[in-house]
C-alpha cells in the first residue's frame, strides 16, 4: 500500500512541476517574450517568432508539454478516490483547455507566420490573436498549476509519512 501511494504520490508531484514549467513558459511568452518583440518591426518580428517556433520543438520542451496533461490523466485516475481528486480533476480540465487552445489556436497562428510572405501583413494577421490565446493558455495553465499545487498539499497532509508508525 504504501508503494502505491508513493507512487501515486510521484506522479502527483511531476504532474505539478511539469505543469509548472508549461505555466512559466507560457507566462514569460505573455510578460517579456511578447512585449518585448512588439519594439520590433515587422521583419525582425517575424523572423524572431518564427526562430522561436523552430526552436521550441526540441525533446526537452517536448517532455513537459505533453507530460503535464498526461501525469495530470494519470493522477487524476491514481487519486480518483481521494479527498484531493476535484482538485486534481480540475486541474485535468483547465490543462485540457490549455493543451486545446494551443492546438487548436497558436499552432496554425504559427503555421501561418511561417508560410507567409510578407512580414508586415502577417505580424498584421498574427501578433494580436496569437497574444490573445497565449494569454489565454497561461491564465488556464496557472489555475491547473494552483489546483495540482492545492491537490498536493491535500495529498502530502492525508498520507501518513513513512516510517515505523506510518506503515514503511
Amino acid at each position: 500500500m504504501t508503494r502505491n501511494r508513493t507512487a501515486a504520490g510521484a506522479v502527483l508531484g511531476a504532474a505539478t512541476v511539469t505543469m509548472g514549467l508549461i505555466a512559466g513558459v507560457y507566462f514569460v511568452f505573455a510578460c517579456c517574450v511578447m512585449p518585448a518583440l512588439a519594439r520590433s518591426d515587422d521583419r525582425t518580428y517575424v523572423q524572431v517568432m518564427n526562430d522561436v517556433n523552430d526552436v521550441i520543438q526540441n525533446p526537452v520542451f517536448f517532455l513537459a508539454f505533453l507530460g503535464a496533461p498526461v501525469l495530470t490523466a494519470v493522477s487524476a485516475w491514481q487519486l480518483r478516490d481521494r479527498p484531493c481528486r476535484s482538485w486534481i480533476r480540475t486541474a485535468l480540465a483547465a490543462c485540457a483547455l490549455g493543451f486545446l487552445t494551443t492546438i487548436a489556436f497558436n499552432i496554425p497562428l504559427n503555421d501561418a507566420l511561417a508560410h507567409a510572405a510578407d512580414p508586415t501583413t502577417a505580424r498584421a494577421h498574427f501578433e494580436g490573436p496569437w497574444v490573445a490565446w497565449n494569454a489565454v493558455r497561461a491564465g488556464l495553465t496557472v489555475v491547473a498549476l494552483g489546483c495540482l499545487a492545492r491537490a498536493l498539499v491535500l495529498y502530502g497532509s492525508r498520507t501518513p509519512p513513512p516510517g515505523p508508525s506510518g506503515g514503511g
